[in-house]
């Protein structure tokens, strides 16, 4: 690879990893619903997009459907866990969604799972279930259980989106901004209150997230990350996007004094090395489950 081009990789990482924790920053010290927050990311997203939208893309309600699972629902669930879970581990519990889109793909598409993968999903879920599970109370992070169901979500999404027709990679963007800016708005309506005051009052620092999720995450990221797929193999790019999570955790630490303790190590050691070993194996059917959501959705 090109330095330039890992160069910009790295950039690309970088963004994502640090609005993880400007999402949680939002979300959860500065008190904004985070339904409303995803919701209001999309909106921009599909106004700044809004030339990419055409021609209209063919099976429309494929699509709508697939907005719905990697946007409206992924992102809902994504925030939420944000606002109950600590920035530096969901950096670490969201990428089960290599795994579990690996699971998947064996699931509907007949993809074969050899000992190696096998053995590096059951280390991805053990290294999720140490930073997740507390031994001294028996509990579970509540947070972090939404960051499951986030990865599952957005998994069946990347799964239903491989029997539609490909689509440029921004025009792309700009549908599931379209269709799931909506849902969310409706969502945040029936469970959460004060939405556009709490945004109002919490100042230039949010403005300024909510203008980066948008324009740094969503457009510059995914477009850069898009261009450097046209060039390079899937197998090459996917291990090198595990920068991503220790972005995650590195911000996480530095910006929001989260603590560093023995079980995020442990457990950030044996999940990322699980989902190496499936980045490094080829996926026959979905070479894209090696990306997780980034292939479909940018990141968080």
């Amino acid at each position: 690879m090109a330095i330039r081009d890992f160069a910009l990789l790295c950039l690309v990482c970088l963004v994502w990893g640090l609005n993880l924790v400007a999402t949680r920053w939002v979300v959860a010290d500065n008190g904004v619903p985070p339904v409303f927050f995803a919701g209001l990311r999309f909106l921009g997203v599909a106004l700044c997009l809004v030339p990419f939208l055409f021609p209209r893309p063919a099976n429309l309600r494929i699509l709508f459907l697939v907005s719905l699972m990697i946007g409206s629902l992924h992102f809902a669930l994504l925030f939420i866990g944000l606002q109950h879970a600590e920035a530096s581990a969901v950096a670490v519990v969201g990428q089960l969604g290599v795994p579990i889109s690996t699971l998947m793909s064996m699931a509907f598409l007949g993809e074969v799972i050899r000992w190696r993968r096998a053995l590096g999903i059951l280390l991805a879920f053990i290294g999720v279930l140490i930073i997740a599970f507390d031994p001294t109370s028996f509990s579970v992070s509540f947070g972090l259980l939404y960051i499951v169901g986030s990865a599952i979500v957005g998994s069946a999404g990347g799964i239903i989106m491989k029997s539609m027709p490909k689509v440029d990679a921004l025009k792309l963007q700009g549908w599931v901004g379209l269709f799931s800016f909506a849902p969310l708005f409706a969502l945040s309506a029936v469970i959460e209150t004060g939405q556009v005051a709490t945004f109002l009052a919490a100042g230039w620092g949010v403005f300024a997230a909510t203008a980066f999720a948008i324009l740094g995450v969503s457009v510059f990221g995914h477009s850069a990350f898009y261009s450097l797929l046209k060039k390079y193999d899937v197998s090459l790019l996917s291990p090198l996007t595990l920068m991503t999570p220790i972005w995650g955790v590195i911000f996480g630490i530095a910006l929001l004094n989260e603590p560093l303790t023995l079980r995020l190590i442990l457990g950030a050691a044996v999940s990322l090395s699980g989902v190496l070993v499936i980045a490094l194996r080829p996926n026959e059917k979905l070479p894209e489950a090696a990306l997780g959501k980034k292939a479909a959705t940018g990141d968080s």
